[in-house]
């Protein structure tokens, strides 16, 4: 176990992209999300986007990507953000240097004027830091239709005071992210 004081999170620049690859490769031991975040890191909807790296001992060991994230079919564009994915390397996982990373990226959003931030993920895990299960029945339905039995893994949270007050509607991601591979229902292990 870790002491998480000695975790290090900073905003990420090009100089740590071989430090991302090698966070997202590992943590989900194969290279299809690490592709994806090279992906989302050059597409130009997805910003502003943030992306977060946790250190220790001057290792790169977690990543948190947040990308831009729109109403679809919708004049007005609150700001709204995505998290997609959280990466952390398998033997600093169950440490809560995930958490760490989502708290800090959520702060950071706030700070960017951001008022809502979804995820597609373990139902048991982003609600500790303050996801609401199933955002389509709060008004919010995932740019593709999530099957019954998985509608709790899309989730939404309010980040500004005006929060849930700036509209509702079904969402539509940044280009890389709103592809239809990655929104196929049986993969909620996301």
């Amino acid at each position: 176990m870790i002491n998480l004081n000695n975790i290090q999170i900073r905003e990420t620049n090009t100089n740590d992209f071989k430090d991302i690859i090698t966070v997202e490769k590992q943590a989900f031991g194969y290279d299809k999300e690490a592709q994806l975040v090279a992906d989302l890191l050059a597409d130009k909807t997805a910003e502003p986007m943030l992306s977060l790296l946790a250190f220790y001992q001057d290792e790169a060991i977690g990543h948190i990507l947040f990308t831009r994230a729109y109403f679809d079919n919708q004049e007005t564009q609150p700001m709204m953000h995505t998290l997609a994915p959280l990466a952390v390397k398998p033997e600093y996982q169950r440490q809560g240097i995930g958490g760490m990373l989502i708290q800090a990226g959520i702060e950071a959003l706030r700070k960017k004027s951001s008022n809502l931030v979804f995820v597609l993920g373990h139902k048991e895990y982003y609600p500790k830091y303050g996801f609401l299960p199933n955002a389509t029945r709060l008004g919010y339905p995932a740019p593709y239709p999530i099957a019954e039995e998985y509608s709790d893994y899309w989730m939404v949270q309010a980040i500004s005071p005006k929060g849930f007050e700036i509209g509702k509607g079904k969402i539509r991601c940044c280009d890389e992210l709103n592809k239809p591979e990655h929104w196929r229902n049986d993969e909620s292990d996301r």
